[in-house]
Protein backbone atom coordinates (compact mmCIF):
# COMPACT_ATOMS: atom_id res chain seq x y z
CA UNK A 1 0.00 0.00 0.00
CA UNK A 2 1.25 3.48 -0.80
CA UNK A 3 0.11 6.94 -1.87
CA UNK A 4 -0.50 7.24 -5.62
CA UNK A 5 1.49 10.44 -5.76
CA UNK A 6 3.57 10.22 -8.96
CA UNK A 7 1.12 9.37 -11.72
CA UNK A 8 3.75 8.78 -14.43
CA UNK A 9 5.29 6.13 -12.17
CA UNK A 10 1.92 4.50 -11.44
CA UNK A 11 0.96 4.41 -15.14
CA UNK A 12 3.92 2.11 -15.81
CA UNK A 13 2.30 -0.59 -13.64
CA UNK A 14 -1.12 -0.70 -15.31
CA UNK A 15 -2.29 -4.19 -16.29
CA UNK A 16 -5.62 -5.37 -17.74
CA UNK A 17 -7.10 -8.68 -16.61
CA UNK A 18 -10.60 -10.11 -17.17
CA UNK A 19 -11.91 -6.77 -18.41
CA UNK A 20 -10.59 -5.00 -15.30
CA UNK A 21 -7.73 -2.53 -14.92
CA UNK A 22 -5.26 -2.82 -12.07
CA UNK A 23 -2.28 -0.77 -10.98
CA UNK A 24 0.24 -3.40 -9.93
CA UNK A 25 2.60 -1.10 -8.03
CA UNK A 26 0.65 -2.07 -4.90
CA UNK A 27 -2.51 -3.81 -3.72
CA UNK A 28 -4.20 -0.78 -2.18
CA UNK A 29 -3.35 2.71 -3.41
CA UNK A 30 -4.45 5.81 -1.56
CA UNK A 31 -4.79 9.57 -1.80
CA UNK A 32 -3.44 11.76 0.97
CA UNK A 33 -4.55 14.96 2.60
CA UNK A 34 -2.89 16.99 -0.17
CA UNK A 35 -3.96 14.88 -3.15
CA UNK A 36 -7.63 14.08 -2.52
CA UNK A 37 -9.14 17.13 -4.22
CA UNK A 38 -12.03 15.76 -6.34
CA UNK A 39 -10.43 17.31 -9.44
CA UNK A 40 -6.83 16.21 -8.74
CA UNK A 41 -4.90 14.06 -11.20
CA UNK A 42 -4.53 11.46 -8.45
CA UNK A 43 -8.30 11.10 -8.00
CA UNK A 44 -8.73 11.02 -11.78
CA UNK A 45 -6.14 8.22 -12.08
CA UNK A 46 -7.58 6.16 -9.22
CA UNK A 47 -11.09 6.43 -10.66
CA UNK A 48 -9.92 4.36 -13.65
CA UNK A 49 -8.50 1.35 -11.78
CA UNK A 50 -10.13 -1.57 -9.94
CA UNK A 51 -7.75 -1.75 -6.95
CA UNK A 52 -9.06 -1.07 -3.44
CA UNK A 53 -8.63 2.68 -2.84
CA UNK A 54 -7.75 4.41 0.43
CA UNK A 55 -8.70 8.00 1.22
CA UNK A 56 -6.80 9.76 4.01
CA UNK A 57 -9.17 11.85 6.15
CA UNK A 58 -7.37 14.65 8.00
CA UNK A 59 -8.59 17.76 9.84
CA UNK A 60 -8.65 19.76 6.58
CA UNK A 61 -11.18 17.38 5.01
CA UNK A 62 -14.22 19.21 3.61
CA UNK A 63 -17.27 17.09 4.34
CA UNK A 64 -18.95 18.69 1.31
CA UNK A 65 -16.39 16.88 -0.88
CA UNK A 66 -17.25 13.45 0.52
CA UNK A 67 -19.91 12.47 -2.03
CA UNK A 68 -17.91 13.96 -4.95
CA UNK A 69 -14.81 11.93 -4.11
CA UNK A 70 -16.71 8.75 -3.30
CA UNK A 71 -18.91 8.79 -6.41
CA UNK A 72 -15.90 9.41 -8.61
CA UNK A 73 -13.89 6.53 -7.11
CA UNK A 74 -16.73 4.08 -6.51
CA UNK A 75 -19.74 4.98 -8.71
CA UNK A 76 -21.24 1.48 -8.32
CA UNK A 77 -20.99 1.60 -4.51
CA UNK A 78 -18.97 -1.61 -4.57
CA UNK A 79 -18.41 -3.20 -1.16
CA UNK A 80 -14.76 -3.45 -0.12
CA UNK A 81 -13.57 -0.90 -2.66
CA UNK A 82 -13.14 2.24 -0.50
CA UNK A 83 -11.15 2.56 2.72
CA UNK A 84 -11.39 5.72 4.81
CA UNK A 85 -8.06 6.12 6.63
CA UNK A 86 -8.80 8.39 9.59
CA UNK A 87 -5.84 10.60 10.55
CA UNK A 88 -7.55 13.40 12.40
CA UNK A 89 -5.23 13.55 15.40
CA UNK A 90 -6.11 13.30 19.08
CA UNK A 91 -7.35 16.90 19.05
CA UNK A 92 -9.99 16.55 16.32
CA UNK A 93 -11.15 12.94 16.09
CA UNK A 94 -14.02 13.18 18.60
CA UNK A 95 -15.46 16.24 16.88
CA UNK A 96 -15.02 15.35 13.20
CA UNK A 97 -15.26 11.54 12.90
CA UNK A 98 -18.89 11.19 14.12
CA UNK A 99 -19.95 13.81 11.54
CA UNK A 100 -18.24 11.88 8.74
CA UNK A 101 -19.76 8.57 9.86
CA UNK A 102 -23.25 10.10 9.93
CA UNK A 103 -22.77 11.50 6.41
CA UNK A 104 -21.55 8.12 5.10
CA UNK A 105 -24.59 6.41 6.63
CA UNK A 106 -26.89 9.07 5.16
CA UNK A 107 -25.60 8.41 1.64
CA UNK A 108 -25.50 4.63 2.15
CA UNK A 109 -21.85 4.44 1.11
CA UNK A 110 -19.90 1.22 1.56
CA UNK A 111 -16.77 2.14 3.54
CA UNK A 112 -14.06 0.20 5.38
CA UNK A 113 -12.81 2.25 8.35
CA UNK A 114 -9.09 2.41 9.17
CA UNK A 115 -7.33 4.46 11.84
CA UNK A 116 -3.96 6.13 11.24
CA UNK A 117 -3.05 7.59 14.66
CA UNK A 118 0.45 8.54 13.50
CA UNK A 119 0.19 11.35 10.96
CA UNK A 120 -2.24 13.58 12.83
CA UNK A 121 -0.03 13.57 15.91
CA UNK A 122 3.36 14.60 14.53
CA UNK A 123 5.18 17.25 16.57
CA UNK A 124 8.61 18.89 16.77
CA UNK A 125 10.64 18.01 19.87
CA UNK A 126 12.47 20.54 22.02
CA UNK A 127 15.75 19.51 20.38
CA UNK A 128 14.36 19.84 16.84
CA UNK A 129 13.42 16.26 15.92
CA UNK A 130 10.24 15.39 14.04
CA UNK A 131 8.55 13.00 16.45
CA UNK A 132 5.30 11.65 17.88
CA UNK A 133 4.15 11.08 21.42
CA UNK A 134 3.07 7.54 22.24
CA UNK A 135 0.33 8.82 24.53
CA UNK A 136 -1.39 10.89 21.82
CA UNK A 137 -1.16 7.93 19.41
CA UNK A 138 -2.91 5.74 21.99
CA UNK A 139 -5.51 8.41 22.73
CA UNK A 140 -6.53 8.77 19.08
CA UNK A 141 -6.64 5.01 18.60
CA UNK A 142 -8.77 4.59 21.72
CA UNK A 143 -11.15 7.35 20.57
CA UNK A 144 -11.45 5.65 17.17
CA UNK A 145 -12.59 2.38 18.78
CA UNK A 146 -14.93 4.16 21.19
CA UNK A 147 -16.58 6.12 18.38
CA UNK A 148 -16.85 2.97 16.26
CA UNK A 149 -18.65 1.28 19.15
CA UNK A 150 -21.05 4.21 19.65
CA UNK A 151 -21.79 4.58 15.93
CA UNK A 152 -22.04 0.81 15.34
CA UNK A 153 -19.37 0.58 12.65
CA UNK A 154 -16.61 -2.00 12.37
CA UNK A 155 -12.99 -0.90 12.87
CA UNK A 156 -11.46 -2.41 9.74
CA UNK A 157 -7.76 -1.77 10.18
CA UNK A 158 -4.93 0.38 11.47
CA UNK A 159 -2.02 2.20 9.81
CA UNK A 160 1.30 2.44 11.66
CA UNK A 161 4.90 3.24 10.91
CA UNK A 162 7.09 0.99 13.01
CA UNK A 163 10.50 -0.63 13.23
CA UNK A 164 11.57 -4.02 14.50
CA UNK A 165 14.55 -2.47 16.28
CA UNK A 166 14.94 -0.43 19.45
CA UNK A 167 15.02 2.93 17.67
CA UNK A 168 14.32 6.15 19.58
CA UNK A 169 12.06 8.14 17.28
CA UNK A 170 8.74 8.39 19.16
CA UNK A 171 8.40 9.72 22.69
CA UNK A 172 6.96 7.72 25.59
CA UNK A 173 6.06 4.06 25.71
CA UNK A 174 7.21 1.44 28.19
CA UNK A 175 10.76 2.86 28.27
CA UNK A 176 9.45 6.43 28.55
CA UNK A 177 11.61 7.86 25.76
CA UNK A 178 12.21 11.58 26.29
CA UNK A 179 13.36 14.40 24.03
CA UNK A 180 16.95 13.94 25.14
CA UNK A 181 16.82 10.23 24.15
CA UNK A 182 15.92 10.90 20.49
CA UNK A 183 19.63 11.42 19.74
CA UNK A 184 20.45 7.82 20.69
CA UNK A 185 18.96 5.93 17.71
CA UNK A 186 16.96 8.25 15.50
CA UNK A 187 17.45 6.39 12.20
CA UNK A 188 14.41 7.31 10.10
CA UNK A 189 15.04 9.50 7.06
CA UNK A 190 11.33 10.30 6.75
CA UNK A 191 8.73 9.80 9.47
CA UNK A 192 9.37 8.77 13.10
CA UNK A 193 8.51 5.14 13.80
CA UNK A 194 7.37 3.20 16.83
CA UNK A 195 10.14 0.91 18.05
CA UNK A 196 9.79 -2.83 18.71
CA UNK A 197 8.57 -2.45 22.30
CA UNK A 198 6.16 0.39 21.52
CA UNK A 199 4.77 -1.67 18.61
CA UNK A 200 4.10 -4.68 20.85
CA UNK A 201 2.48 -2.42 23.43
CA UNK A 202 0.18 -1.04 20.69
CA UNK A 203 -0.70 -4.57 19.54
CA UNK A 204 -1.79 -5.65 23.04
CA UNK A 205 -3.81 -2.45 23.48
CA UNK A 206 -5.60 -3.01 20.17
CA UNK A 207 -6.55 -6.51 21.27
CA UNK A 208 -8.10 -4.99 24.41
CA UNK A 209 -10.00 -2.40 22.32
CA UNK A 210 -11.35 -5.18 20.10
CA UNK A 211 -12.48 -7.21 23.13
CA UNK A 212 -14.22 -4.13 24.55
CA UNK A 213 -16.11 -3.56 21.29
CA UNK A 214 -17.11 -7.22 21.01
CA UNK A 215 -18.43 -7.21 24.58
CA UNK A 216 -21.50 -5.21 23.48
Amino acid sequence: SHEALLIDYEQAFIQNYNNKTYCCSGHMLWVGDRTRNPESEQINFLSKIDNPIGIKIGPSFHISDLSKIYNKLNPNNEKGKIIFIIRLGEQYIKKILPEIIKKVKYYGFEVIWFCDPMHGNTIKSKNGYKTRNFETIINELKSFFEIAKLENIDPGGVHFELAGEQVTECLGGIDNIKDIDLDLRYESTCDPRLNNEQSLEIAFLISEFIKAKESL
